[in-house]
């Protein structure tokens, strides 16, 4: 099974789409310059279009990576003033070790062309329908598949 981790960011009207997404880049990056941050601050525009459209309220941001899977989403409206659903503190993982990646949530009448534009900027961060269900890796599911029992040898006295 794996391990998941989420967080909760305050967004509109608490913060801007633009701010919303900053602090969840800086979330992920733990405030680090490099790569992956550079990649993730590449797709700002369509992440922040994303974040307007209130996508990754219900939806998460799943980042998969060498360790823990990673959800994020965001709070709106009265839920974003009170804050007292948040959850912004820093993970205690890196969430970007290793071979990351990342979904991000898109209304159905969006996802071609924020697809289109992912694909332009990142290899890395696609986008799924946000109202498709994520399965597992396929990692975790090529494992369980792995993993069989010989009865007979367990049964045998």
């Amino acid at each position: 099974m794996t391990t998941v981790a989420s967080r909760a960011i305050r967004s509109t009207p608490h913060r801007d789409t633009v701010s919303s997404w900053n602090t969840i880049v800086d979330l992920l990056t733990k405030g680090k310059e490099g790569p992956a941050r550079d990649e993730l601050l590449s797709v700002t525009g369509v992440a922040s279009a994303l974040i307007a459209e209130k996508a990754p309220e219900t939806a998460a941001i799943v980042v998969t990576c060498d360790g823990p899977r990673t959800r994020i989403y965001c709070l709106y409206d009265e839920n974003a003033i009170d804050g007292a659903d948040a959850k912004e503190d820093p993970f205690g993982y890196d969430p970007l070790a290793g071979n990351w990646a990342m979904s991000l949530p898109s209304p159905t009448d969006d996802l071609s062309w924020v697809q289109q534009e992912l694909k332009a900027k990142s290899k890395r961060i696609t986008a799924r329908d946000m109202s498709s269900k994520l399965s597992e890796s396929s990692e975790s599911s090529e494992s369980a598949q792995e993993f069989t029992v010989d009865e007979a040898a367990f049964l045998k006295p």
